[in-house]
């Protein structure tokens, strides 16, 4: 290659990046599709998630709207962030294995207690027909309910209450996610459970860290399977009472 071939391959990957960086600050929408694209290659495809569908969901949910504007550069790594009243959107490979640990089909039915910011409501949504999900602090449920609307989750109803004891008008569940630390499993949610549902939920010490417990409803008693140590925020409500 000559030396004025160089310049110009020089000058070429120069002007490149600058049409690169001025897209993405132009089409700021792009920029967080590219990073959430990353996430999911590098956290999540990359840590041993397999299953199509939650791959292909993590890479179209829009974690960032889940979120603060001040914390939405932040909003593809892999760890928790602030939602306020001391809680927090889970990172987003724990929300995928949790998603793909409860094997969901096209017709099924979840029940998730702790909506949070909404964002786990919203994956579970892009698999499940229904999706029942209960936040104990109004607020939160009241800016969750927002977000899923003004993304379009019609197929998602949240309600502000104790998750401890379900939601029995609304029962069986194919499937519950518990998205807070328990040091038991509710016998409400248990007996809300279809026969073969399955049930995720991190159990162990409230305080510090916790087991992802996968549980299988067979004959009316659960099969009981460790997937990973997890850390958690604390149930509140009734579960702080037993």
């Amino acid at each position: 290659m000559t030396k004025i071939a160089k310049i110009a391959l020089r000058v070429s990957l120069v002007a490149l990046a600058f049409i690169i960086i001025f897209a993405l600050s132009v089409f700021p929408e792009d920029r967080y599709s590219l990073m959430r694209q990353q996430m999911v290659e590098r956290d999540i495809k990359g840590r041993g998630i397999k299953d199509p569908m939650v791959l292909s969901v993590m890479a179209k949910v829009p974690r960032h709207l889940f979120i603060d504007a001040s914390y939405r550069d932040q909003a593809y790594g892999d760890h928790p962030l602030p939602i306020g009243e001391g809680q927090t959107i889970s990172q987003p490979y724990v929300v995928a294995l949790m998603t793909e640990s409860i094997r969901l089909s096209r017709d099924e039915r979840v029940l998730e207690i702790g909506t949070g910011s909404g964002y786990q409501a919203a994956v579970l949504a892009e698999i499940a027909t229904e999706v029942y999900s209960i936040e104990i602090r109004k607020n939160l449920a009241e800016k969750a309910t927002k977000t899923l609307a003004d993304l379009g989750y019609r197929n998602v109803k949240v309600k502000c209450a104790d998750g401890y004891f379900g939601w029995e008008e609304r029962a069986p569940f194919d499937a519950i996610i518990i998205t807070a630390a328990a040091n038991h499993i509710p016998p409400p949610l248990i007996k809300q459970l279809k026969e073969g549902g399955r049930l995720v939920i991190p159990l162990g010490n409230t305080i510090y860290f916790q087991t992802l417990i996968l549980a299988t409803k067979r004959k009316g008693q659960l099969d009981i399977e460790q997937v990973c140590p997890v850390a958690f925020v604390p149930m509140t409500g009734e579960m702080q009472k037993r």
